[in-house]
This record gives C-alpha cells, sequence and structure tokens, in this order.
C-alpha cells in the first residue's frame, strides 16, 4: 500500500498547501509519491521535491497538462490510482476540481476537507460551516481525499535523495480547452500561507475604500490581503481574495478582521487562526465572539491610527 498526492508547483517549489499534504499523509507511515504535470515539473522534481516521507516523484510532461486542465490531469491521475491505496490533494481550486472526479472514475467516494486521519479507514472533517466535525470510516478499497492544509504544517525538507521517474499516457480530445489567462503579478505573501493577513468588508463601502485602508495597513505588516464574500460580490477585491466557507480556509498567525461583521460562512474559513483581531464599530457583530482582541469603533478612524503607530515602530 502507498500515497500518491497529486503535488502543485510554480515551476520552482512545491506549494505550500502541498507540503501540508504531505504532512498530513505522514501520519499514514506509507511510501509516498507526489504527482508533478506540466511545464517546470522536471526542474521542481530534480531539485525542489526532497521532503520528509516522500521516496518518488512522477513526472508526465505532455504539454496538454501545462494549464492544469481538470480532464487531462483526471486521466493521468486515473491511469495511476490503482496502484494506491490512498489518493490525497490539497484542498485548493485544483484539488477541489480535480478528485471528484477522480473519484468517480474509480467508484468511491470523495472525503473532503479532512484535518485528520486517525486510522488506514478512519478521518475526520469538519461539516456545517466548521461548527460539528464529522468523523468517517470509510469501507472503500481506495480513499480518495482533499486536505484541508490549514491544520497541519508544511513538511520538513531533508537531503534524502528521491527516485524521478517519467510517465506516459493515452491522450485523448478533451471538451475543454484552454483560451487564456491572466496573472496577476504581487509581491505580497499568497493568502492561503500567509502568516498574517489583513481583511476587509462590506463596511468599506467601496473599492477606493478598501485599497485606500486595507492595502496600506497590509503594506506595513507584509500581510496577505482577504475579503468577505460581500466585500468580493460588490467589486471591492479579486475573487482569489474570498475567505470564508466558499473561498480560501486560512489560518495564519494573526488574522485582522476590518469591518467584517462575522458571518458563519467567512468565520468558517479563518477561525483556526492563531490570534484575531476584529475591528467593527457593532459592538453585537458576532466576529467578536471569536476573537481574541476587539477594538469596537470606526475602522476609518482605528485603521489611520494603527498604521501611525506601526510607522513608530
Amino acid at each position: 500500500m502507498s500515497i500518491l498526492i497529486i503535488g502543485e508547483h510554480d515551476n520552482e517549489f512545491l506549494t505550500d498547501s502541498t507540503l501540508r499534504t504531505i504532512t498530513a499523509a505522514l501520519s499514514l507511515k506509507l511510501p509516498i509519491d507526489i504527482l508533478l504535470t506540466g511545464s517546470g515539473a522536471e526542474a521542481v522534481a530534480q531539485s525542489n521535491a526532497r521532503y520528509q516521507g516522500v521516496s518518488r516523484v512522477l513526472l508526465a510532461l505532455n504539454p496538454s497538462l501545462n494549464q492544469g486542465l481538470t480532464e487531462p490531469l483526471a486521466d493521468v491521475a486515473i491511469s495511476l490510482a490503482k496502484n494506491y491505496r490512498y489518493v490525497m490533494a490539497p484542498s485548493s481550486t485544483t484539488g477541489k476540481n480535480l478528485l471528484p472526479r477522480v473519484a468517480a472514475q474509480l467508484n468511491v467516494m470523495q472525503l473532503s476537507d479532512v484535518i485528520e486521519i486517525v486510522s488506514h479507514d478512519t478521518l475526520r472533517r469538519p461539516i456545517y460551516a466548521g461548527n460539528a466535525i464529522q468523523t468517517v470510516r470509510s469501507r472503500d478499497e481506495q480513499l480518495v481525499m482533499t486536505i484541508r492544509t490549514s491544520g497541519f504544517e508544511p513538511a520538513e525538507r531533508t537531503d534524502q535523495d528521491v527516485e524521478v521517474e517519467s510517465i506516459s499516457w493515452s491522450e485523448r480530445s478533451y471538451r475543454s480547452r484552454f483560451v487564456s489567462e491572466e496573472i496577476v503579478d504581487s509581491d505580497r505573501p499568497e493568502l492561503s500561507s500567509a502568516r498574517i493577513v489583513v481583511s476587509g468588508g462590506r463596511a468599506l463601502g467601496s473599492k477606493e475604500k478598501f485599497d485606500q485602508f486595507i492595502l496600506p495597513l497590509a503594506d506595513k505588516l507584509n500581510a496577505a490581503i482577504g475579503a468577505s464574500r460581500v466585500a468580493v460580490d460588490s467589486g471591492y477585491g479579486p475573487n482569489d481574495w474570498q475567505v470564508g466557507q466558499t473561498g480560501k480556509v486560512v489560518a495564519p498567525d494573526l488574522y485582522i478582521a476590518c469591518g467584517i461583521s462575522g458571518a458563519i460562512q467567512h468565520i468558517a474559513g479563518m477561525k483556526d487562526s492563531e490570534i484575531i483581531v476584529a475591528i467593527n464599530k457593532d459592538e453585537d457583530a458576532p466576529i467578536f465572539q471569536i476573537a481574541d482582541y476587539g477594538i469596537v469603533g470606526d475602522l476609518f478612524e482605528v485603521i489611520p491610527l494603527l498604521i501611525t503607530e506601526l510607522d513608530k515602530g
């Protein structure tokens, strides 16, 4: 028995979410193989895939995999999966898009947002927007699961040699095709792995106010930027800033919620943060129930004061 992890990379390093998925898999005490696809995968495998527990890296370098489309990637994963007891991926956009298709083709159920692997057939996962934890025992011969990576530390790097093996698979025609993409370059930390996150909500009132108040505070703290679903829906920021059950789940060392009331779906995405600071003029806002520190006040007055204090060093 062994484990296959569908790895993600940025053409140079394995992503933080992949490293945390490796940590989750280590509890099973089984050999771990990582599948890397697309351009840049070979360079990652040769120099940046030596992590605790990883015994082999499988490379699929077909050009049709360069854009990470689900159909060809699922075909590769399915062609390999018969050799593995466990197939895992981070609960990222890619993982959530890919593994349901893999599970369906393998005729097993998918286990989503796993936060703890208890034993070889038992795991724990949140339900009801994180308000309850469900213990699941699966009778499937193969377990296909996405890992909620905020609950695990990144795997430790080692000096051990890792076997790298190229694989081939039968490509076919697919209904979807890559048209184009727009990549926004940013010097800010990536939201799902940042140590500090500054998030803004509905109370900002406009994109201009969001940029005027949230961005400078994030810059001072070298923080990633997050937003509530309402803020994203209102156009204050892009979709990949959304924190919550339908956005990204984060667990930074410090989470600063500015003008966020604390809807259940938002809290589900950030309540595991080490320290939560809430700024809201409504003293009855639900966010204060989970906040370690609460500031009742007008964020348009409080944030400039915070920035002034940070400038003092």
